[in-house]
């Protein structure tokens, strides 16, 4: 069983049931959370497997009777028009990430709606999603229809939120050679306030501006209005920002509301957090780091590049995993001898979706 392959823990869980479904690699993860007073998968992992399930045909999921371990037998990526309802315990984010890798590879476009948290403070919000990760995706050459829409805001704890993302399918992706950072020049955000004083959204972006006015004029923050229905069922607020460069290099932050943290500091969280992201530099944040390196890694057989920051823990496991899933090893430069960049490089595997329906 060379294509069985063996992890330990419930960190990185996501991408390993990732890689596995694309490599098409069979995958046991065991040890989840032996020693807690709550062993095994918790409900929003269980989740997850399901949804991986709906937007798969053929997977076999095996999880064993205490849930600590689970065995994963992955199909073919179906796409297809569906509805998930996710646990109110992590946001849409989490459930997000792992499909929007997965969508451009499926057999038929995939609309997918899911139901739930739009902001916290653990995962990607929707606002970023949309406004920066997809996005990313357009440097591999998906763009045509590629949309997440926001039909209600939903904050924690009680939900309620809706997004709707739509992905068209492609044969493969394009190689990434993205090496020149550019200089900043422009920064958008969105302010939302749901169930509280409208007036919340302004507060919040007056005081990031009180910030990022000193460093750039092409500023222009959004105030997100949602009533009634389409603002979920708890109250709450968050702005999201980013900055993009004259290369199109996306740089994002966020700050979300907390109780008894006043708007106005919420505002100067946010745009902190944003020149902190900037400062690390690069042509990819942090937060996406991740998702570049496996669009690279799946890319044609050609050797694409991409400047970024230093790796986080995140992503360094990441590259292990890689190399276990499919052989692929980055080469990881300075990008100059006096920053603090990396110049990340690889052979890409020539990942064809065999999964398309032939026109």
């Amino acid at each position: 069983m060379s294509s069985l392959l063996q992890f330990s823990g419930h960190q990185h869980f996501r991408h390993r049931l990732v890689l596995s479904i694309l490599s098409g690699k069979h995958v046991k993860i065991d040890k989840i959370r032996p020693e807690d007073k709550n062993p095994g998968l918790r409900d929003f992992e269980i989740s997850l497997l399901r949804l991986l399930e709906k937007v798969t045909n053929g997977t076999v999921i095996e999880i064993s009777v205490t849930g600590t371990a689970i065995l994963l037998k992955p199909g073919i990526i179906l796409g297809g028009a569906l509805t998930h309802d996710c646990p109110l315990s992590r946001a849409i984010g989490y459930y997000l990430e792992p499909i929007i890798m997965l969508a451009p590879f499926s057999k038929t476009p995939l609309q997918l709606t899911l139901r739930g948290i739009t902001t916290d403070e653990n995962d990607l919000s929707v606002d970023l999603l949309r406004t920066v990760t997809l996005p990313h995706l357009q440097l591999f050459g998906i763009s045509d229809g590629l949309e997440l829409r926001i039909k209600k805001r939903g904050a924690a704890p009680e939900g309620g939120g809706e997004v709707q993302f739509l992905c068209p399918i492609v044969k493969q992706v394009k190689t990434l050679n993205f090496v020149e950072p550019g200089k900043i020049k422009r920064i958008r955000g969105v302010a939302h306030a749901v169930r509280v004083n409208p007036q919340f959204s302004n507060r919040m972006i007056e005081s990031s501006r009180s910030i990022l006015n000193r460093y750039i004029p092409d500023i222009y923050l959004y105030s997100d209005v949602y009533k009634g229905d389409e603002s979920g069922k708890s109250p709450g607020y968050a702005l999201s920002l980013l900055a993009e460069s004259t290369t199109s290099a996306i740089h994002c932050a966020e700050a979300i509301s907390k109780a008894g943290v006043a708007p106005e500091d919420i505002g100067l969280e946010a745009a902190r957090a944003l020149m902190a992201e900037v400062n690390t530099g690069g042509c990819v944040d942090r937060k996406h780091q991740l998702f570049v390196l496996l669009m690279m890694v799946l890319g044609s057989e050609d050797v694409g590049r991409c400047r970024m920051s230093e790796p986080t823990p995140r992503t360094i496991q990441f590259l292990r995993d890689v190399k276990q899933f499919f052989g692929t090893s980055f080469k990881i430069v300075p990008a100059e001898s006096d920053s603090n960049q990396l110049l990340y490089s690889c052979y890409g595997t020539g990942y064809i979706n065999a999964n398309r329906a032939l026109a």
